[in-house]
Order: C-alpha cells, then sequence, then structure tokens
C-alpha cells in the first residue's frame, strides 16, 4: 500500500480507533518492587536531592504548561519560533517519518511538526510519551479532533523505559524528538546514558531531533527561573506535594521554600527546595523518616546550558551526526538534526 493511501485510510477512522494509550508505569501506584528507591537514596544522602521526575503529577504538569507562557521564559517561545521556521526543511529532510517525543506534555510545539508533514502530503503518526497520564490522555485526544488522518499510540511511561520498548516503526523512518531543552536538566553522566538509549533505539539513518537551552548571560537566566508569578515556585513545592500523595508523606509546603540560581562554574541553573526549619518528614509508604536542618536543601533540577560546538561533540561520540542547526538571531537556543550513523 503507498504511504498517500494509507493516509486515505487513516482519515476514515474515528477518534477511538486511531489513538492507542499504553500504560508502562502506573502513575498512580504508591509504589511497586522500584518505585520510591530513588527518594529514598536521595533524601538520606548528603547534599539532599530529589529526582526531576516527580515534578510531573497532572498538576506539576499544568504549572510547567503555564511557566511556558511566563513573559520571563523564553525558552518555549523562542523554540517555538525556530521550530515554525525550521519545520517544513525537517519534514523534508527526513521524509515519511514516525514521530516520537519524550516528555511530550501538552504537545503543542508538536502540533507545528505535524503541520508541516501534514503539508507535504505525509501520513501522521504520533507517539508521545509522558508519565503524566491525564495530560497525555487529553492531548492526545485534542490532536486526533485536530488531525483527521493522526495515528498516536500515547505511553505513560519514563524515558528510559519507553526507550526500551519501542516497537518496529509504523513508518519508512522515525525521529525521536527532546525538545524543550530537557537535556540539560541531565548531569554529564545522565547524558552519555541517555544518549546511548537514544541510539539503541534508533534504526542506522533515523533521526534524533533536539532542542538546548545556549550559555548566556546570568540576569537573563535567574530570571526565568524565578518569576514574578511564582509559578515556578509552585512547580517546585509541588513536588513535594506529588511525593506526599504517591508515598503517603507529611512535608508541609509552607516549610520549604524555592530557591533558583545560576552556577557559573558549572553552567546550570540549579532549582532547591530550602528547609525553613528545623523538621521531621515521614514518607509512610516507603517506611522513611527524614531529618532536615535549618536552611538545608534539596536540590530538584539542574539545567545546563550548553555551547554548540561541544554538544555536538558529543553527540558524534555516541555515533549521532548533526545534520543541520538552527538557532535564533541572538544564539539563545539552539535545535538540532542528528541522524544515527550506518
Amino acid at each position: 500500500m503507498s504511504i498517500s493511501k494509507a493516509a486515505s485510510n487513516l482519515s476514515l477512522q474515528s477518534t477511538a480507533e486511531r489513538l492507542q494509550i499504553e500504560y508502562l508505569i502506573n502513575s498512580t501506584a504508591p509504589t511497586n518492587t522500584s518505585d520510591g528507591n530513588d527518594v529514598i537514596q536521595g533524601l538520606t544522602k548528603k547534599p539532599k536531592s530529589l529526582p526531576a521526575r516527580y515534578f510531573y503529577d497532572d498538576r506539576g504538569s499544568q504549572l510547567f504548561e503555564q511557566i511556558c507562557d511566563l513573559s520571563e521564559y523564553y525558552l518555549t517561545r523562542t523554540e517555538t519560533a525556530i521550530l515554525q521556521e525550521c519545520a517544513i526543511e525537517i519534514a523534508r529532510i527526513t521524509g515519511a517519518c514516525e514521530l516520537i517525543e519524550l516528555g511530550s506534555g501538552s504537545s503543542t510545539k508538536t502540533r507545528i511538526l505535524l503541520d508541516a508533514y501534514n503539508q507535504l502530503g505525509y501520513p501522521l503518526y504520533y507517539l508521545p510519551v509522558d508519565v503524566s497520564a491525564g495530560i497525555l490522555k487529553s492531548s492526545a485526544q485534542q490532536l486526533l479532533t485536530d488531525y483527521p488522518s493522526l495515528q498516536v499510540h500515547a505511553l505513560v511511561s519514563t524515558y528510559e523505559l519507553a526507550l526500551e520498548k519501542l516497537m518496529a516503526a509504523e513508518l519508512p523512518s522515525r525521529m525521536i524528538c527532546f525538545i524543550g531543552s530537557t537535556l540539560g536538566n541531565l548531569s554529564p553522566q545522565e547524558c552519555e546514558l541517555f544518549l546511548s538509549q537514544i541510539t539503541c533505539a534508533l534504526l542506522p539513518k533515523e533521526y534524533f531531533l533536539l532542542g538546548v537551552d545556549l550559555q548566556k548571560p546570568k540576569d537573563l537566566l535567574e530570571a526565568a527561573y524565578n518569576d514574578s508569578q511564582g509559578v515556578t515556585a509552585a512547580f517546585n513545592l509541588n513536588m513535594l506535594e506529588h511525593l506526599n500523595e504517591r508515598f503517603d508523606g507529611d512535608f508541609d509546603l509552607q516549610q520549604f521554600k524555592h530557591w533558583a540560581f545560576y552556577n557559573e562554574s558549572q553552567h546550570q541553573i540549579e532549582m532547591h527546595l530550602r528547609s525553613l526549619r528545623s523538621q521531621t518528614v515521614f514518607l509512610s509508604a516507603l517506611d522513611t523518616t527524614v531529618q532536615f536542618a535549618p536552611e538545608e536543601t534539596i536540590l530538584t533540577e539542574i539545567s545546563r546550558k550548553f555551547n554548540l560546538n561541544t554538544l555536538q561533540q558529543i553527540l558524534a561520540q555516541q555515533g549521532l551526526t548533526t545534520v543541520k542547526v538552527w538557532t535564533d538571531s541572538q544564539q539563545w537556543f539552539a535545535l538540532l538534526l542528528c541522524q544515527l550513523q550506518a
């Protein structure tokens, strides 16, 4: 069957027939054999830290969508503008291509890519991956309404598990999309592991679309993570509420404060939660007690800012050749289209 005939057949299917939601994790379960071990490990070491994945319960995902609309948060609008300029070129380079998006959220920017592939007459097959089942389902249903020929196979999953469980592509090629500067949330060691997982998930000549925030003045960076409306602070504190709900904890959010700053030597924003007094927290489902001293912090996120030349060298070491780079006029943000070497 030709690609155009396949696309025509898909347009005749109902919304329900075009949507598959697969649960690789249970996003609401209190615990399982491994879930929560990373929380115990992070809160019982010095200095304390928590994995950024615990930001994203349904409320956390909604708060992050609000962050993306803030005037101080230049990242989303800058990346969106770049995508609007280069989406057609990306689609022409890749040809008919299954889109896999890690951390899809509301899939707002993905629409720009879907419009480009649709304009060129390519079939639309989208595989969004997110740990928040609520936002994944609602965004998928809206996309199916707006794109009558779109097929969606949504995965409620972590990135790692989704990459490990990917099935054979439905279209001639595939492109894994990791946009929104999320790579910056990984340490150099985690980044190396993640990129190796990307290369294992791709076949030779398939694509990886990466969005990254670039190094820039400290005042611009710190303003983006300390917005005047306090949305980022609410997002950060919501991680503790998520832990309370998921692991039957008793964090008092009034006794912690958001703290974000730019670490110039490491070229990274650091987000912390600072304890306002001496306190004890108990996570019943994990049978774990955590002591906090006054002013003690929990590192909840890093956001590294990249040098383009260095990043392309790192990608090349993993077998990912940079096909093309697009940036904005101020060189604040970059999109890199990479291809796995044969």
